[in-house]
């Protein structure tokens, strides 16, 4: 899973980015148009940008930049993080209109916490376009993900998408396992690579 470096600080309405698609459902079947995705660290922050052009069904108290459960009942963006030595991970929920939801594992569907906590200091940004399409971005601090996952080299971490609500379409950017769609499978997910920004 690319990671792309930045030694500057990076802004939303400035990222000039490549976008990385996703053109197949779990089971395979192609998606029209593809799910896109990118993920890039700054000196402060990892940004999770997703994106698609069509239009998004929004979990109906999904709110501009505010934390909100069960985004997972419509379109929503994932983002996955795992520390393979401990077995815990992050799971981020981004809504296509910046609404945002983010939950501690310990193990597979094991929440470290039964309360939602709202991570501090976590930003989000989006833009819906006349067309339905929608680009929308996670702006996640550094010493959060370092101090939970011991974020950097040896993180796993895997992109996911739940689009077409309510006839959901499960689509992952990493190879996940056979079965009915699960994005809770730590063991699976590939090692994050860092790439200097060109």
């Amino acid at each position: 899973m690319n990671v792309i470096r930045s030694n500057l600080l990076l802004a939303w309405g400035e990222l000039d980015l490549p976008l990385f698609g996703v053109g197949r459902d779990w089971a395979g079947v192609a998606c029209d148009p593809p799910a896109a995705f990118c993920l890039a660290v700054d000196p402060q922050r990892l940004w999770f940008i997703a994106s698609h052009a069509r239009s998004a069904r929004l979990h109906p108290a999904a709110r501009p930049g505010k934390f909100t459960a069960d985004l997972w009942q419509y379109d929503v963006a994932e983002l996955f993080l795992s520390h393979p030595g401990t077995g815990r991970y992050l799971e981020f929920n981004l809504a296509p209109n910046g609404a945002w939801w983010s939950c501690e594992f310990t193990a597979p569907r094991k929440r470290a916490e039964e309360a939602d906590i709202a991570f501090p200091e976590v930003a989000t940004y989006a833009e819906l376009s006349p067309d339905g399409g929608w680009v929308a971005a996670m702006a996640i601090p550094l010493a959060l993900l370092q101090a939970r996952l011991d974020f950097g080299p040896g993180t796993r971490g895997n992109v996911t998408f739940i689009l077409g609500s309510p006839a959901q379409r499960f689509l992952t950017a990493a190879k996940l396992g056979d079965g009915d769609p699960d994005f809770h499978r730590p063991g699976h997910f590939p090692e994050l690579v860092f790439n200097e920004a060109s």
